[in-house]
């Protein structure tokens, strides 16, 4: 039976793209995203975040490098995946990110979406 694994937030951007790239010349950007959630607990309105590490590659990171600020709002579709490797320290470590396949602006923060910012990679 085939699984399934995918993964497709709106939020917005925490931090400035970071691009770079990997050891083959492919390039690779890296931004996190935040996701407001509300909720009511005991009769309060409350809210939480979730931030997610969100992973592009080739040329939609090229992209996402020209146009994605910080505090813009995307929408961001993709998979999960769970890398792990060895800290200096000699601990395992892991990190889960969403490696997208497709991102859309949506606008700058305080700004109504235009959907013209825009593109589908």
């Amino acid at each position: 039976m085939a699984g399934l694994n995918r993964i497709t937030i709106i939020g917005n951007v925490g931090k400035e793209v970071e691009m770079r790239f990997s050891p083959q010349g492919s390039p690779v950007s890296t931004f996190p995203v935040a996701v407001n959630n509300s909720y009511t607990s005991g009769g309060e309105r409350k809210e939480s975040t979730e931030w997610f590490n969100v992973v592009c590659w080739n040329k939609l990171a090229e992209t996402v490098n020209q146009y994605v600020t910080k505090g813009m709002q995307v929408y961001v579709e993709g998979r999960l995946q769970t890398r792990s490797w060895e800290g200096k320290d000699g601990e395992k470590k892991y990190r889960t990110e969403v490696v997208a396949n497709t991102v859309l602006f949506l606008g700058r923060k305080g700004a109504s979406p235009s959907g013209d910012e825009g593109e589908d990679e």
